[in-house]
């Protein structure tokens, strides 16, 4: 297994959004830790599948971010589970979880499974609204990543503008509270300026829109990240 205590950059595809055989090589061979897949409308089966077929291609770490349970496969190297913390609906939190786990219990590999405590910034964005949030204050989203690290024991607290670049104060208040809980960012990420701030306070940053609009804007997100002084 890897260990995703070493990660730094993380390039996030959405398999419902056309890639091409070039890109899609140029993304795997960046340099970026891992390759996670995942994102909020359409997503199937069949597109998970063949994603994954693709990357596979490549020696890049591979990750499925669960979204629904019909598109849930074999194969990936990592099983990343939202929970969203600031969600009004127990289902976002805990609700599909159970059922899951009902399911699919016995079939699990708890350690390819690791659970995301989402916070998610962007009430415009589809994920803040099919996930029924509520907009937390800086005090709150600081309460819900102590809750992830010391209530929850959560691996990752995930701090989610969702196609708006956040504030980077926050992001920064974040870092100071979590020790042992790793703190992604992830959000509106189209430059490498703004790759190069959010990982002054983030264990990981996530980017992925940029990916389709601009590749070699995304391309230089990598560098960004892991450049050292």
């Amino acid at each position: 297994m890897y260990d995703i205590n070493q990660w730094e950059h993380v390039f996030k595809l959405d398999p419902n959004k056309e890639i091409n055989d070039k890109d899609l090589e140029d993304i795997c061979e960046s340099g970026t830790d891992a390759i996670m897949v995942g994102g909020t409308d359409g997503v199937t089966l069949d597109q998970v599948l063949s994603l994954l077929a693709r990357i596979r291609r490549f020696t890049v770490p591979v990750i499925l971010e669960i979204s629904n349970m019909e598109s849930v496969t074999p194969g990936y190297d990592y099983y990343f589970v939202p929970t969203v913390l600031n969600s009004a609906d127990k289902e976002w939190t805990m609700g599909m979880h159970h059922k899951a786990v009902q399911q699919y219990g016995a079939m699990i590999d708890w350690d390819e499974m690791m659970l995301e405590g989402y916070c998610i910034l962007n009430p415009e964005s589809k994920a803040y609204q099919r996930t029924n949030c509520d907009m937390p204050n800086e005090e709150e989203i600081i309460a819900y990543a102590e809750m992830a690290e010391h209530m929850f024991k959560l691996p990752i607290f995930y701090v989610e503008y969702s196609g708006m670049y956040g504030d980077a104060k926050i992001v920064e208040q974040v870092s100071h509270v979590l020790k042992h809980t790793l703190l992604f960012y992830g959000g509106g990420i189209a430059s490498e300026e703004q790759a190069r701030e959010m990982k002054q306070y983030a264990d990981v940053v996530v980017v992925g829109n940029v990916i389709y609009e601009n590749k070699k804007a995304a391309l230089k997100t990598v560098r960004a990240v892991k450049e050292r002084e």
